[in-house]
């Protein structure tokens, strides 16, 4: 009888714990923000489309700046407005440490070794740590700017042979493939494209691949019991650029290391970035390997070549629709440099219009539309105008802030949608910078995993954009107006232009003699 009376007990202990369990789920889904509903199993994937960016900024204007979404098995919350992106990325940074690794950034060698899609513990710290204060301080960079200044003149010369002809000249290539030069030469003290460009396609292709792979949509991202079967081919697809990658860096770094074996020291007379991880990986415990360097410079490589040469593709495609702007660049510069031809870093504090340029190309087109997601360690509870006075997103959920909408967004930006670097000179604007602090103004994300290459992609992207303005008068191909030239997006965890842009160089009267 006693053990009945138990067995009851247990029972009822049971139906009230799942009646519980039930009602509390149901509250739980309740505060979770508001969002449009799905089909079954697949729940809202099919409303992303080719430019997630684009669907994800039209059903916040339905659903509020706080969304949610059921990607196959995924529940996604999505950020679209200055104060939500700020409670993300600033108030409750801690819980927003680490992000989830999409199958096709797993699927290369040594996953372990990136930088950033780590999780954000002492492995992510260290390499965060070698990268702020061996390769972007001001210090380091000013000290090679030298490099910068050459790798441009390069890129000038190779546009003035296409002057004589009138030909064409694929501006967002020739962009990559010198900022590629330069992150080769900071970290390997080599270039890796050679000095006529015909090797820069092939890395190009690589790179853009790696990042297409990593922000479309992916079957095993959002149903993990059929990652296995790599339903898309995008596991297969992607790994040929890894690999291709890094047997680049394999034959690099082992002439390096033949040359560091046959000094007396080991230290290497290069004193590059390479020379500083592998002196990491002699340090016992140090937490670095020659294999897992690999996927850290690759991150640098991917990073700073594809955003880098993408802004400057798009600054020029926006200065060729508008002449006006181009005019106003080229004066200033004209006014800054006298007889000068050559730009130097020293030059860009003294043009405020040219960095407004800057500044407007990154609010119209982020290098990350979508910066790259996070996923709550614990339960954290957003504010809302909600009955309940907030919203929860539960442990387990991943976080996407809308970086591209945000810059969009007209409750924040006069005409928002026309391309006017003035706005940036206006008073209340002047301060505005992409350091992760103006949350209606975020590029390069914000917080503790905000872009650290930022301050190299700056100088960078300034000084190929002024020697391109200051050298080279432009114009469109045959057919091809300010009215009709193709600004159409594709979608990765970049943004590219779809449609290369093509122009004409014609020498500048400030540049002949």
């Amino acid at each position: 009888m006693e053990l009945i009376n138990v067995h009851i007990l247990l029972l009822c202990i049971s139906i009230f714990s799942f009646f519980f369990f039930i009602r509390s789920n149901r509250r739980r889904r309740s505060l979770r923000p508001p969002g449009p509903s799905g089909l079954p199993i697949i729940g809202n994937l099919l409303q992303l489309g080719p430019r997630p960016h684009e669907s994800l900024s039209h059903l916040a204007k339905v659903y509020g700046p706080l969304m949610s979404l059921r990607l196959g098995f995924v529940t996604t919350i999505v950020a679209s407005s200055p104060d939500m992106a700020r409670e993300i990325l600033h108030t409750n940074d801690q819980s927003f440490a680490n992000r989830p690794v999409p199958d096709s950034v797993a699927s290369q060698p040594n996953p372990e070794g990136t930088l950033a899609w780590v999780p954000g513990d002492h492995r992510w710290r260290s390499r965060r740590r070698i990268c702020n204060t061996q390769m972007f301080t001001s210090q380091r960079l000013d000290f090679l700017q030298h490099f910068r200044h050459r790798k441009v003149q390069q890129l000038v010369d190779h546009v003035r042979k296409h002057c004589a002809a009138s030909t064409p000249v694929d501006i967002g290539s020739l962009a990559f493939a010198t900022t590629l030069n330069l992150i080769s030469n900071t970290i390997f003290s080599v270039d890796i494209i050679d000095a006529e460009f015909e090797t820069a396609q092939e890395f190009k292709e690589l790179v853009w691949r790696i990042m297409e792979d990593a922000g479309k949509p992916n079957l095993s991202d959002y149903f993990p019991a059929l990652k296995r079967l790599d339903l898309q081919g995008v596991r297969r697809h992607v790994q040929v650029s890894y690999l291709r990658m890094h047997q680049i860096f394999d034959e690099i770094i082992g002439k390096r290391l033949e040359s560091r074996s046959s000094l007396s020291s080991s230290k290497s007379m290069h004193g590059d970035f390479l020379d500083v991880l592998l002196d990491q990986c002699d340090v016992e415990d140090g937490g670095f390997s020659l294999e897992t360097i690999k996927p850290l410079i690759l991150d640098l490589f991917i990073a700073g070549s594809d955003t880098s040469g993408l802004t400057t593709e798009w600054a020029m495609a926006e200065l060729l629709r508008k002449p006006s702007v181009m005019e106003k660049a080229k004066k200033e510069l004209e006014q800054v440099l006298g007889s000068r031809q050559d730009v130097k870093e020293s030059d860009i504090d003294g043009l405020p219009y040219l960095q407004a340029i800057v500044k407007e190309t990154l609010r119209l087109h982020p290098p990350a539309p979508l910066l790259l997601p996070y996923i709550a360690g614990n339960d954290v509870k957003i504010s809302s105008s909600s009955s309940s006075g907030y919203y929860l997103i539960e442990k387990g959920n991943q976080v996407v802030v809308n970086a591209w909408s945000i810059g969009r967004n007209p409750n924040y930006w006069k005409d928002a949608m026309s391309f006017s670097p003035e706005r940036f000179l206006l008073a209340g604007a002047k301060k505005l910078d992409y350091n992760g602090r103006d949350f209606e103004y975020i590029p390069f994300g914000s917080g503790r995993r905000i872009c650290p290459g930022l301050p190299l992609a700056n100088r960078m992207v300034t000084l190929m954009l002024a020697s391109l303005i200051h050298s080279f008068n432009w114009k469109l191909p045959h057919g091809v107006t300010p009215h009709n030239l193709d600004m159409s997006e594709q979608f990765g965890i970049t943004l590219k232009k779809a449609l290369p842009l093509s122009a004409i160089p014609l020498l500048s009267s400030s540049t002949t003699s």
